[in-house]
């Protein structure tokens, strides 16, 4: 129990040196029925989110640590009053890590991220969901959040899912990059940036003809060279102007993409082709956005910014399929949502922290008051 003890105040060495005010100020302290601190509560509460276990048995287990005496309904209401607190802590842990969540475009414009995972609970008769959120930047507001099961109709991934306003910015990966989605977008007067998919997403010149996204980009021929070429996407009510903004990678990383195109073949993961193995050459990003509102550097760093999250999202894919999903509201969800992320984010700071010169492993806090001398 002491070794437990001691490693739950390394993790807090980890969070925010105000996570205790955070804590009071967003509202999820109001009390401490039921929990000896405010230390206990965030503890609690991430029992239940990081180690997957349901509600009731997260109570459970926090009775017998003796760090809480609660029942799994009001736990639950604590873990929807700790919306904004997760939140918080999240925003501050990614300043922290060094990822600049202000998409490198004009001023003014709302700019959203959308993505989808699959969640399969514990147990034999754990179900399989999918998720479906969109969070905004910088603020990491999570505006949108569906859980439907993993298969049947209205459970894929797409952007016509997503309730938009006119003039935001929607940012996704290339599983959305269609043309259903494209335009499911348009109509709702938002514009959208995304990785190129050309399997998914077909493409043709201002004149109609096809359009050859490997003949464009034959003529990047030295790494960080950067092309820009108009295009259409076809759909049903009418072709879809957009852009196609491209960057040649460096030796270094087309050695590594192929040697992850290779790995992945010998796995039977995937089928590649000489044309894939061109593909990852290259990074290529479509979006509606016109050359006015923003330039193909600006396009190619906004979507540098969203790879940077998605990289800590791996994480929160990883952990993620480990726990019971709150199916009781939207509410409970997204706090539940953030938990993940929160744990996600404090793993990799653990690890930055593990692979640092320090003999003691882990971050020193201010002393609020002095030591104690001995004479």
């Amino acid at each position: 129990m002491s070794t437990l003890r001691e490693d739950w105040q390394v993790l807090v060495g980890l969070l925010p040196s105000d996570w205790e005010q955070l804590g009071r100020s967003t509202g999820a302290v109001k009390r401490l029925r039921g929990f000896h601190s405010v230390n206990n509560l965030l503890r609690t509460l991430l029992l239940h989110v990081g180690c997957g276990w349901s509600l009731r048995e997260t109570a459970m287990q926090a009775k017998l640590a003796g760090i809480a005496e609660v029942s799994d309904v009001t736990l639950l209401n604590r873990l929807r009053q700790a919306e904004g607190w997760f939140q918080a802590l999240c925003r501050q842990l990614w300043k922290d890590n060094g990822v600049n969540l202000q998409p490198a475009l004009q001023e003014g414009r709302a700019v959203r991220w959308v993505d989808g995972t699959l969640v399969k609970e514990p147990g034999r008769t754990g179900g399989q969901w999918r998720i479906h959120y969109s969070l905004r930047l910088p603020t990491l507001e999570c505006d949108q959040f569906d859980l439907t099961p993993s298969q049947g109709k209205n459970s894929g991934e797409k952007l016509g899912r997503f309730r938009l306003q006119a003039g935001e910015l929607v940012m996704a990966d290339a599983g959305y990059c269609n043309p259903p989605g494209i335009e499911a977008v348009k109509q709702q007067g938002a514009e959208v940036l995304g990785r190129l998919n050309p399997l998914s997403l077909p493409l043709q010149d201002r004149s109609g003809r096809a359009w050859s996204v490997l003949e464009a980009v034959k003529q990047l021929g030295r790494a960080g060279e950067m092309g820009d070429w108009p295009v259409v996407v076809p759909a049903p009510g009418g072709g879809i102007r957009g852009r196609v903004c491209g960057v040649r990678k460096s030796e270094q990383a087309i050695e590594k993409a192929q040697r992850k195109l290779t790995r992945r073949q010998q796995q039977g993961k995937a089928q590649v082709t000489a044309e894939t193995r061109q593909y990852a050459c290259y990074v290529l990003v479509f979006t509606t956005l016109l050359v006015r509102q923003a330039s193909r550097r600006q396009v190619l760093e906004s979507y540098r910014l969203r790879w940077q999250i998605e990289l800590i999202f791996k994480r929160l894919k990883s952990i993620v399929q480990m726990g019971h999903v709150p199916k009781q509201d939207d509410h409970s969800s997204r706090a539940w949502l953030y938990g993940k992320l929160l744990v996600a984010l404090l793993t990799q700071r653990l690890a930055r922290e593990g692979s640092a010169i320090s003999p003691w492993g882990y971050p020193l806090r201010e002393e609020t008051t002095p030591a104690p001398s001995r004479a």
